[in-house]
């Protein structure tokens, strides 16, 4: 890599750190900048998944004390298990996928990621609408089944997934918000750390651009964290769907044009 590479990927990883501490879809910006510094397809998703996994375990410890009340043998180790066999079945999916095809999806993942982060304020009045539903102390099958599918796909892609997940969640008959995210929270550290550990043993990381990355990552996320309290939500949240919208039509040109 040369010295235009090694300054997008920075670049890449500190606007991705800096919207994830704010408002999400940090993958917009860190995925592309490694595709763009000439990363294959594959090693660049799983580059972009080691990356991001220790913002997700840090993220789980700071909201383990609302996890506490939750059932753990009926509800939250089924869920873990589910999330763990999704995770790992995404992850050796994305290994088992071509170059060549993981290209040629590219476009529909970020239209996926985009269509589900430009909706997720319907999905939150979704969330919000579940509360007058009675909650189960344990996990049912619909609870099981859809946190195993959106584990699968945040193995294989990722970008997305949290607010996949919110849903799934509240669908299953979760009530509470806060409830809500430190589950997501675990299950995402879940996700990530399986996916993680099947692409170190695999090979498949880019291991000169994940160290380059995590120097942008952790600089943006600190100052994310300290500019979270002077930017407006709307704002971010609109140029993360900007720019989302427009690398997926960036893409589908590219790929199909």
């Amino acid at each position: 890599m040369d010295i235009w590479h090694v300054a997008l990927i920075i670049a890449g990883g500190f606007a991705g750190g800096v919207m994830n501490a704010l408002a999400g879809g940090g993958t917009f910006f860190s995925f592309p900048a490694l595709l763009a510094a000439g990363i294959a397809p594959v090693s660049a998703n799983a580059t972009n998944a080691v990356a991001l996994w220790p913002a997700s375990l840090s993220t789980a410890w700071a909201l383990r004390r609302e996890l506490r009340i939750l059932p753990l043998h009926s509800y939250l180790l089924p869920l873990a298990g589910a999330a763990l066999i999704g995770g790992l079945g995404g992850g050796l999916l994305l290994l088992l996928t071509s170059d060549q095809l993981f290209y040629r999806l590219i476009p529909w993942l970020l239209l996926l990621a985009t269509l589900l982060f430009t909706f997720s304020k319907s999905l939150a009045r979704l969330v919000a609408s579940q509360r007058t539903r009675e909650e189960s102390p344990h996990l049912g099958p619909v609870g099981f089944l859809s946190q195993l599918l959106v584990s699968l796909y945040g193995g294989f892609f990722g970008a997305g997934m949290g607010i996949m997940m919110i849903a799934s969640l509240a669908i299953a008959g979760r009530t509470q918000v806060v409830e809500i995210n430190a589950i997501k929270s675990l299950l995402s550290s879940v996700i990530y750390s399986i996916a993680t550990l099947t692409f170190i043993v695999a090979g498949a990381v880019h291991w000169p651009a994940l160290l380059i990355m995590l120097t942008g990552t952790i600089a943006g996320g600190y100052c994310g964290g300290r500019l979270a309290r002077r930017l407006p939500d709307a704002w971010l949240r609109a140029l993360v769907i900007l720019i989302g919208w427009s690398l997926s039509l960036f893409y589908f040109y590219k790929v199909y044009g």
